[in-house]
């Protein structure tokens, strides 16, 4: 359904243009949009014309238009000042009534992508809401979701459309409170770095906002009944990526690596695990030194030489410590198997404390 908003910036124009003045009425004689405080005198005649047969009423001071959507009537026009002359008015008249054909493809679009992203679709509805809607069904597309950790001030959908402009193979729209959803499409010749540096703007775009903004994505796909699977994959990133990547603005499905495996284990099965590598213990007890060395050995691929040199520590001490850690665990990092099991526990253990916190 077409805003007030959008009326209001119509008949805006329209004084502008012509400087003449306009409102818009509904049915029961509600006044939507106005130019002029006289708009509110006009009630009762607004409502006897919505009643009558007549299209239009010219009487001077103020002649009214009727707006159909469908074949039903959706408003009545109130143009002042225009006395014999309709031309104008007509035209107004008729720009209201083209906008809301174009509101109303494009909220049938909204609302067939949005089933299609749920996946509340059969496959032969799918294929033939797409054609009717003149949406290409063999196109190369990746779902995106914009996430927003407070709650939304209300220019967020604007302001995600702009990003994309007029380009009508995109689509931009709302599933729930907290998120934006784009099914972007990518051509024959885009990448998952296009994607990257789209997800950059977007983040970009809501810098002078407080509001936390993060941008999750699936894989391509190359058909629109897979559009749903690129929409969960996005949402699995956005879940697995918060606890493994916290400090990541954009998070792409593709990179979340052993964090999807054990994002899906269940809760008994991780506790198992953690007390048979740690014996009781948890990773949670290292002092900071320790899980400093930790992270940092990790990062420089279990290279002793080049972790030693970023703690600005001799190579004996961190030696030292990986020795005094392995006698506390049982596990030597400097073995590489050891290390992979070591990497997994405390990822395991971030999980489960993630999910903890969320119980609360």
């Amino acid at each position: 359904m077409i805003s007030n908003q959008i009326l209001q910036n119509t008949i805006d124009g329209a004084k502008n243009i012509t400087d003449k003045d306009y409102a818009v009425l509904d049915t029961d004689g509600i006044v939507l949009a106005t130019t002029t405080n006289s708009a509110d005198d006009y009630v009762k005649e607004t409502i006897e014309f919505a009643e009558s047969d007549m299209e239009s009423q010219f009487n001077g001071p103020c002649n009214m238009y009727k707006i159909f959507d469908g074949g039903q009537l959706e408003f009545v026009l109130l143009a002042f000042g225009e006395g014999q002359d309709t031309t104008v008015g007509k035209i107004v008249a008729f720009q209201i009534s083209e906008l809301l054909v174009a509101y109303k493809e494009r909220f049938d679009k909204d609302n067939f992508i949005k089933n299609l992203i749920l996946d509340n679709m059969l496959l032969v509805d799918i294929y033939n809401r797409a054609k009717k809607l003149h949406i290409d069904i063999e196109a190369r597309r990746v779902v995106m979701i914009v996430k927003f950790e407070e709650d939304k001030d209300g220019d967020e959908l604007d302001r995600v459309r702009s990003i994309f402009g007029g380009r009508n193979k995109d689509f931009v729209t709302a599933v729930n409170e907290s998120s934006i959803i784009v099914l972007k499409d990518l051509g024959e010749n885009g990448t998952y770095e296009d994607v990257e540096k789209t997800a950059k703007v977007i983040i970009e775009t809501f810098k002078d906002k407080k509001n936390t903004i993060r941008v999750s994505y699936g894989t391509i796909v190359s058909e629109i009944k897979e559009v749903s699977r690129s929409y969960k994959e996005a949402g699995m990133a956005l879940d697995v990526g918060k606890i493994f990547f916290g400090e990541k603005e954009v998070i792409a499905y593709s990179v979340l690596g052993i964090g999807r495996l054990i994002y899906q284990l269940p809760i008994p099965l991780c506790k198992m695990f953690i007390k048979e590598i740690f014996e009781g213990k948890s990773p949670n007890q290292f002092d900071e030194e320790t899980i400093m060395t930790i992270n940092k050995f990790f990062e420089n691929s279990l290279n002793v030489s080049e972790t030693s040199r970023q703690l600005y520590i001799h190579r004996n001490t961190l030696v030292y410590r990986l020795d005094k850690l392995q006698k506390s665990t049982g596990l030597d990092l400097r073995v590489f198997e050891d290390a992979i099991t070591f990497k997994i526990a405390l990822m395991v253990v971030k999980y489960m404390d993630y999910m903890e916190s969320q119980e609360f």
